[in-house]
């Protein structure tokens, strides 16, 4: 690894790690009194579903985008997803700071919503470092080591948002 790449590495590990401590600790840590309810986050999980659903489709059309080789508009599709992401990340995090845990699945597919879900938690973990080592790999002209890494995250980026509009749709 070459010190520029080992460099962003670092910083990308580091802010996975700061972001996915946060988003634990704002759903399940303490939280200030009255808080809850303090703002009408009501409308956030359709919106974390929608968001989910445009960035499945923004990665199948990226992927599309280079297998004919229009490496321009595939860059601009996966950074355009990749924001998209992390509208939907700022999102679920405010929604979960405004509400008090994780809503409980209450429905009749019980077994299939669990599944889904302890694959999605951990995947959904791991995506975050994944997309920012693929997005500098590429956008670093690392062409090779970002074909590579990206046969993995597509898929595992893809499982987790299509996975997320499935969860949402099974909560509500």
């Amino acid at each position: 690894m070459k010190t520029n790449e080992s460099f962003w590495f670092r910083i990308i590990i580091i802010l996975s790690m700061v972001i996915v401590s946060a988003v634990a600790f704002l759903i399940f840590g303490p939280r200030p009194e009255r808080i809850e309810g303090a703002l009408d986050v009501s409308a956030l999980p359709l919106l974390n579903a929608i968001l989910n659903g445009i960035s499945s489709v923004l990665l199948v059309v990226a992927f599309i985008f280079i297998r004919q080789k229009k490496i321009d508009l595939h860059r601009r599709t996966m950074l355009t997803a990749f924001g998209i992401s992390a509208m939907f990340l700022v999102s679920y995090v405010t929604y979960h700071w405004y509400m008090r845990g994780p809503k409980l699945y209450e429905g009749e597919w019980t077994t299939l919503y669990y599944v889904i879900l302890l694959t999605h938690i951990p995947l959904a973990v791991v995506i975050l470092p994944m997309a920012m080592v693929t997005l500098n790999r590429g956008w670093s002209g690392l062409i090779e080591k970002h074909k590579r890494i990206a046969r993995v995250t597509l898929p595992i980026w893809l499982y987790v948002s299509v996975t997320g509009v499935l969860i949402y749709l099974m909560l509500y």
